[in-house]
Formats: C-alpha cells, sequence, structure tokens
C-alpha cells in the first residue's frame, strides 16, 4: 500500500519516517516526497582495458570511482555518461515503521533522456543515510545537475508487518563524503 500525502505528513510528525532537512511542505505531492540533489559526485575511473569483476572476493565498487567534491554544486553530465550522486537529505527508515521506499526519477528529467536510477529503486526498512543515485544520461546534450535542484522521488509503502532485521547492507549510513572510507 503506498502512502498518500495526508500519510507521509503524519509519518514526518510522528518520527516514524525521518528526513533531514524536512522537506517543504511543496516538495510533498499526493503520493511522494521530492528530494534534491546533494553537492557530491562519483565519477569511474576510466583506464584502458580495465575489466571490473564484481564477483571476486573482497570486492568493492569503491576502488573504481574517484569522489569529485564540486565547491559550486554542479555537475554537466555528458550524453551517455554515468555519475553517482546523493541527495542533499538524510533519510530515516526505523525498523519498526512497517515502511520501506522506492527512490524515482522526475519526469522532468526523464523528459530531457536521465535516468536517476539504473536498477535500484529499493530503500530498505532499517536505512540510514543520504540516498545514492545512479545518474546516466540517455540523451543527446549535456545535462548541468545543480546542487539544490529538485531530482527524485520518494514512494513510500507499507510493509505487511516488521522485519525480523533492517537493512544491514553496504549503503548502510551512507554519506557522499564518507565514499570509500
Amino acid at each position: 500500500m503506498i502512502l498518500t500525502d495526508r500519510e507521509i505528513q503524519i509519518a514526518l510528525q510522528t518520527g516514524v519516517l525521518k528526513i533531514e532537512p524536512r522537506p517543504k511542505p511543496d516538495a510533498v505531492s499526493s503520493t511522494s516526497v521530492d528530494l534534491t540533489l546533494g553537492r557530491d559526485f562519483a565519477v569511474w575511473s576510466s583506464r584502458p582495458g580495465m575489466t571490473i569483476c564484481p564477483g571476486a572476493k573482497g570486492f568493492k565498487y569503491t576502488d573504481y570511482i574517484d569522489l569529485q567534491e564540486k565547491r559550486t554544486g554542479a555537475h554537466v553530465l555528458q550524453p551517455q555518461s554515468f555519475v553517482l550522486g546523493w541527495t542533499a537529505e538524510r533519510v530515516q527508515i526505523p525498523i519498526n515503521s512497517r515502511l520501506a521506499a522506492r527512490v524515482e526519477g522526475k519526469s522532468s528529467m526523464a523528459r530531457l533522456g536521465v535516468g536517476i536510477h539504473v536498477t535500484a529503486p529499493t530503500i530498505h526498512s532499517g536505512f540510514e543515510g543520504q540516498v545514492q543515485l545512479e545518474i546516466f544520461n540517455f540523451g543527446p546534450n549535456s545535462i548541468q545537475l545543480d546542487e539544490g535542484m529538485r531530482i527524485c522521488q520518494l514512494i513510500f509503502e507499507q510493509t505487511l508487518g516488521t522485519p525480523e532485521k533492517g537493512y544491514a547492507g553496504l549503503f548502510i549510513g551512507q554519506e557522499a563524503d564518507k565514499l570509500g572510507a
């Protein structure tokens, strides 16, 4: 069951769901909350002939990316290029909230050919941190990504029961400035 604006506001007010900084009222639509783009981007290292083997023992994707802090708060995404970004907001979905979420792109970005997540839309119960975005420019034009722009939306879903264990994966507590730490 997807939460509506009323249920999202109640969840934020009661602490069942936490988003910091708190979204402005116009960021909450009928069934989602808009989040904004943070200042940090991570760009894949590019080495001729490099092969990445994610199934290898001890694989860490952070060994293959360079974190580039954009002091200007902008990144120009070229056609057919990929960048990791983060939301400015920190999201916390407590395990006992009986909630999970999906991150989806904004239609305004999709109409420019920009995808906000490749195949990882799920934000599990127990997650805490900035939401990492897998941003790809499928379009023919360069797109400037500005810090603070509305970049994605979260759609909250009620789970059937409380999980025995919350999210404990690789990205727990993720922060853009702790990439590779």
